[in-house]
């Protein structure tokens, strides 16, 4: 899938969320006896305390099965777990970031909220353990039908494991159900559809509660698919705040029950940089373009500089280990480097190093790097090495006259 499908998918999604929200009776939605509450908005009374919250949402974890939408690398994960920690950017629990919300609390300005929906199995064995080394809280989605399920869902003791280790619950429906299975309902009327929000929305939160002796003051709707006739339910059943898929910061006159979440994907890069980009604060952090996509980066060769780095020469050695690549083919291989093409760079067979002497100063705050090559039989890498570092121009300078 192309970025520019993925941007029509996500922009589509987002138009269809913001129609339904607002929608109001038709032919085939019969008209409700009460008005239905209007979508809530920001509080404009709310003070603004300068603090921005980034929630991020995931799904699935592995290092064996191709990256996709909803499955990102393990690898990876890790590498955007500690680009946190490198970016200053606070991991904050859900029951901080509720007790901000109510103004209880004080947080960082910049803080990171971290969600994983659904109940993977992966969620355990590949998020879990880096989380936990990390000391990042975090808080799981899960949905009543997938608790058990078999194969990759989630176990009642590992989730007993990871809620003793401070890992809090949130409710995700009892079925999650698609969009078509709400219209569906919906369409039957308003006791109906209230009904089927209820058995949703409240028998969840009460399996949930029950099932690990724990609160579940929030919930995530199911592929961020909201209609107004859920508040009420949501109210009733004692949820306080809930989270959608539309992407932004969250900030105190945030509505509780449209809470904004990125999605980070598996297969777009991009969201994770906008998701850690704090542009209105006291001290933004606004990395340099391609800086935090090379601090996630996880080559399958040794290169130096390494990913994401922050160099302080802009003359440096660029070099890749290709000893592990079988029937390379020398004579194929090639290096380019940003702002300069193709470079003559050397390669030493009986080490296995390609590198390149940098010979004219790199001018711009980040360096990308790509590898290509063939083996013996003519066929590429199924992964080419792409890469990227920084340069911290300021410290690299040197009067030159240049």
């Amino acid at each position: 899938m192309t970025v520019r499908t993925l941007l029509c998918i996500l922009l589509t999604g987002l138009s269809l969320w913001a129609r339904d929200a607002t929608a109001q009776p038709t032919a085939t939605t019969p008209a409700t006896t009460d008005a239905l509450p209007a979508p809530p908005t920001e509080d404009p009374n709310a003070p603004d305390d300068g603090v921005r919250v980034s929630v991020l949402g995931y799904h699935d974890f592995s290092n064996h099965t191709p990256e996709t939408e909803m499955l990102i690398s393990t690898a990876k994960f890790r590498k955007q777990m500690e680009a946190l920690r490198q970016l200053g950017i606070s991991v904050i629990s859900m029951a901080d970031f509720i007790a901000w919300k109510a103004g209880e609390k004080q947080i960082p300005e910049k803080s990171v909220v971290i969600t994983i929906d659904d109940g993977w199995k992966s969620t355990y064995t590949d998020a879990f353990p880096i989380l936990r080394e990390l000391g990042y809280p975090f808080t799981i989605y899960l949905y009543k039908n997938y608790v058990d399920g078999g194969g990759r869902a989630l176990t009642t003791p590992m989730i007993r494991e990871m809620i003793k280790a401070g890992v809090d619950i949130g409710s995700h429906s009892v079925s999650h159900p698609y969009p078509i299975t709400f219209k569906k309902y919906r369409k039957q009327g308003p006791e109906a559809y209230e009904s089927f929000l209820t058995r949703e929305m409240d028998s969840s939160k009460t399996f949930l509660e029950n099932r690990f002796n724990i609160k579940t003051p929030t919930y995530s709707y199911p592929g961020g698919y909201f209609t107004t006739e859920m508040l009420p339910v949501a109210e009733k059943a004692g949820y306080t705040h809930l989270f959608t898929v539309q992407p932004g910061k969250v900030k105190l006159a945030t509505p509780n029950t449209l809470l904004p979440r990125y999605m980070i994907l598996g297969n777009y890069d991009r969201i994770f940089e906008y998701a850690t980009t704090f542009r209105n604060s006291a001290n933004p952090i606004i990395a340099p373009e391609g800086a935090i996509a090379g601090m996630i980066q996880s080559p399958d060769q040794p290169v130096s500089p390494e990913p994401g780095v922050i160099i302080n020469s802009r003359l440096p050695v660029i070099s890749a280990d290709l000893s592990s690549v079988e029937n390379l083919d020398p004579q194929t291989i090639t290096m380019k480097i940003g702002g300069f093409g193709t470079v003559p760079a050397n390669y030493d067979p009986a080490t296995g190093i390609l590198s390149w002497q940098v010979n004219r100063r790199l001018r711009h705050p980040t360096c990308q790097v790509s590898v290509n090559w063939r083996d013996s039989d003519g066929n590429p890498p199924e992964k080419p090495l792409r890469w990227s570092f920084s340069i911290d121009l300021e410290s690299a300078y040197l009067p030159d006259g240049e």
